[in-house]
């Protein structure tokens, strides 16, 4: 139950959305509460660097592709798995099912589907997997350790960070609890994979990050 909890916030946001946080704080609806409120902080404030870090990944590693593979549509002669194939196919029908939704609604004929509406369509988790250990000798050996030039690691090591910040995009892009994560790993992570990038994108992500300010104050914000 959550019982003390504002009426209004049980008819808006759920019972079961709010049930989690009257758990984490031993049944108190005034501690459940703020620490709602908290979680919608601090999702809010990771939004930006989450955002800047999926699109640069996306857009160095789509990049290293048409270089290596001479044309926009690189996904064609590329050896993807039949996942992968999957995922580009259903991101080029999404994108005609909306196209074609558009025409009718402006009355005219629909605009053929380009390289960059399915790029955009593609989600991270798809980008994260051209990072994986069966792509090894395929992507990364040969071309994609340039889509991160500042980069002397590991590639499971990349893939280790990119594929945590896909979780973590996940779960604040769907409003999901975040607050028993260790957040302060995952922000560090998004700077990381950033800096392997560009170190120039980093500081200017950074000097627009409140995220830390979010962090430090959890403590009072909860009190």
């Amino acid at each position: 139950m959550v019982d003390g909890m504002p009426e209004w916030m049980q008819r808006s946001f759920s019972v079961p959305r709010l049930r989690p946080y009257l758990r984490a704080t031993g049944g108190d609806p005034g501690a459940a509460t703020r620490l709602y409120w908290w979680n919608v902080e601090a999702s809010a404030a990771l939004y930006a660097p989450l955002q800047c870090v999926e699109v640069a990944v996306r857009n160095a590693l789509h990049d290293c592709l048409v270089r290596t593979y001479g044309r926009q549509d690189w996904w064609h002669p590329a050896p993807l798995d039949e996942r992968g194939k999957r995922l580009v196919e259903e991101a080029s029908r999404k994108c005609l099912r909306n196209e074609a939704r558009r025409a009718k609604k402006r009355k005219g004929p629909a605009r053929p589907v380009t390289v960059d509406d399915i790029v955009t369509e593609l989600n991270f988790g798809f980008w994260a997997t051209l990072l994986v250990a069966r792509y090894d000798r395929v992507f990364w050996v040969p071309t994609l350790h340039k889509a991160f030039p500042y980069y002397t690691g590991r590639r499971d090591a990349l893939y280790k960070d990119v594929w945590a910040l896909v979780r973590l995009r996940n779960r604040v892009m769907h409003h999901e609890p975040i607050h028993r994560d260790d957040l302060a790993a995952d922000h560090a992570r998004i700077y990381r994979v950033l800096a392997a990038l560009s170190p120039d994108l980093a500081k200017e992500v950074r000097a627009r990050d409140r995220f830390q300010d979010v962090l430090d104050g959890k403590e009072d914000d909860l009190g």
